[in-house]
């Protein structure tokens, strides 16, 4: 039997990336649990440093078999903005199909506009906006952008006429999630996939009482009832599409091959 696509797989045929770490340093992250806990190949303060790897920066890339997606284990951040920036730039000259995905900060997202303009055929942005309530992201995406600097992104992007699209995964509020969804809609030209956090026991560090809350506030909001609310909403948006842990719950068809998108 052929693996369950799952993930990143879902979008793409290859991952691609070129630092280790992450300032945004997301709480329910898989690559900073598999990094700092399950392996220990660093420490959570040194997660948060975001260090550039030059061999990964200066790859001559292959043209690959389908959607190439950067980055995946960290993101694009003002301060390796011009290493990500190659990279994407050898990936595009060798005749890839690039999705970009990021919690973005709007001067990294005007200056890979400028640079890129030339590749509007080649590249589909999808940015990470996975709620607006502030206290939300401040506990999970501590490091990240707001959501109005991730909103304004979308839209940058979008007027500069660029293909773009938005990932909600994980939900962080579901009670919320309709009604933004509605309010990013009209900036998305490609789609927006929603999705459940995933191994919130395995990857998610209860070191507060606060984190208690938090955690069982998104358990609650993705029970297969909540999600199937959700579903009933916007399953008719024509843009709307369902990472595999919601499919599972809707009964939804999961994809059979790698990097279809659909």
């Amino acid at each position: 039997m052929k693996k369950p696509i799952r993930g990143t797989r879902e979008w793409a045929v290859a991952n691609v990336d070129c630092c280790t770490g992450c300032t945004h340093d997301c709480r329910y992250c898989y690559a900073r649990y598999d990094a700092v806990v399950k392996k220990g190949q660093l420490s959570s303060e040194e997660w948060k440093e975001c260090l550039v790897r030059e061999s990964d920066v200066l790859k001559a890339r292959p043209l690959y078999p389908g959607q190439v997606m950067f980055p995946t284990t960290h993101d694009i951040l003002p301060e390796n903005l011009q290493p990500c920036i190659q990279v994407l730039r050898n990936l595009l000259e060798a005749g890839n199909q690039v999705l970009v995905v990021s919690k973005p900060h709007l001067e990294c997202v005007r200056e890979l506009c400028k640079e890129f303009t030339d590749y509007k055929d080649k590249l589909l942005f999808r940015f990470t906006i996975t709620a607006r309530d502030k206290s939300v992201l401040d506990f999970w995406e501590p490091g990240a952008p707001a959501y109005s600097e991730r909103k304004t992104s979308l839209c940058y992007a979008f007027d500069q006429g660029f293909e773009t699209s938005v990932s909600v995964e994980p939900m962080l509020d579901t009670s919320d999630v309709v009604t933004m969804v509605r309010e990013l809609l009209p900036c998305v030209t490609h789609s927006i996939w929603l999705g459940k956090m995933n191994k919130i026991d395995e990857r998610v560090q209860i070191d507060s009482d606060t984190s208690v809350l938090f955690v069982e506030r998104i358990k609650a909001g993705q029970v297969d009832s909540e999600i199937l609310l959700i579903y009933k909403e916007l399953q008719d948006e024509p843009l709307i599409r369902w990472k595999e842990s919601i499919k599972t719950v809707v009964g939804v068809e999961l994809v059979s091959e790698p990097g279809l998108d659909i």
